[in-house]
């Protein structure tokens, strides 16, 4: 069975090593408010734990949660207990998710009260990454708001590792990756207009998460073409790229996105 664990790559100059596949949590703590094609079920802490275990052994080092994703952070903390130093665990800051509705909060006040709460939830001492949950105003965002030297005081005082940007345009990616450490931006094989982020990123060394890789399981090609074999052969072919968020909870989707991502990047290694 292929695995990821010889695949791991350095996100950006932050230190970190993180698999070419991180896993994606937003189905293990929210069902509401999700754009996806089928619907699901949350899957209980039995089987949760199970795909975590799954997702070691296959290779995966990369856990992306987030607080507008529901119980998703709180539910990590007691699955994760006593396998710290096995992940690197993503988090986000500024969206709040209540009842069925988002809001979002870039006060300084917020944004250390949100991180505190997400080391209590997650039960550990600091954050590999954190990065801010835009709400698609990205220059306003990082102009006008005090989250960004936030994030970079709680990195001095040792709470976050590292500290970025999920945003929507490309203008807000650029600019977040001055001063940042990491851009998580949409390439898939449907949208694909903010590129120029990743070559920046090649360019001064800075990390590259891809949220909806598998566009958010809606990927479509000809018919007998895989469109995971074609997401992942058009976002490993790119340098930029450090890790793609896919966020299954199906084991055997799981071990075919693992199995199909190290054969595209072994293929790209010998071409």
């Amino acid at each position: 069975m292929k695995t990821l664990h010889d695949l791991h790559r350095p996100l950006g100059s932050t230190g970190l090593s993180v698999s070419p596949l991180g896993l994606g949590t937003v189905k293990l703590g929210r069902d509401q408010g999700v754009k996806y094609p089928n619907g699901f079920s949350i899957p209980d802490d039995f089987t949760a734990g199970q795909l975590l275990q799954l997702a070691r052994e296959l290779g995966i080092n990369l856990l992306d949660t987030a607080p507008a994703y529901g119980r998703s952070e709180e539910r990590l903390g007691p699955l994760l207990r006593g396998q710290r130093q096995d992940w690197v665990i993503v988090s986000k800051v500024g969206e709040e998710f209540d009842n069925g509705l988002s809001h979002f909060d870039f006060s300084a006040a917020h944004t250390r009260r949100s991180v505190e709460r997400s080391l209590q939830r997650l039960e550990t001492d600091y954050l590999d990454l954190l990065l801010v949950h835009s709400d698609g105003n990205d220059l306003a965002v990082l102009e006008h708001s005090e989250v960004y030297p936030t994030l970079a005081a709680l990195k001095a005082e040792g709470k976050i590792r590292a500290f970025g940007f999920s945003g929507k345009t490309v203008d807000g990616g650029l600019l977040a990756l001055q001063d940042g450490d990491c851009a998580m931006v949409t390439y898939n094989l449907n949208e694909q207009a903010e590129r120029p982020v990743l070559d920046y990123a090649a360019a001064h060394r800075k990390g590259i998460l891809i949220k909806k890789a598998l566009a958010s399981g809606h990927a479509c090609l000809a018919p007998g073409q895989d469109p995971v074999r074609a997401s992942f052969e058009l976002i490993f072919a790119h340098p930029g790229v450090s890790s793609a968020i896919v966020g299954t909870i199906n084991p055997l989707h799981l071990a075919h996105n693992v199995a199909t991502a190290a054969t595209v990047i072994e293929a790209l290694g010998h071409s």
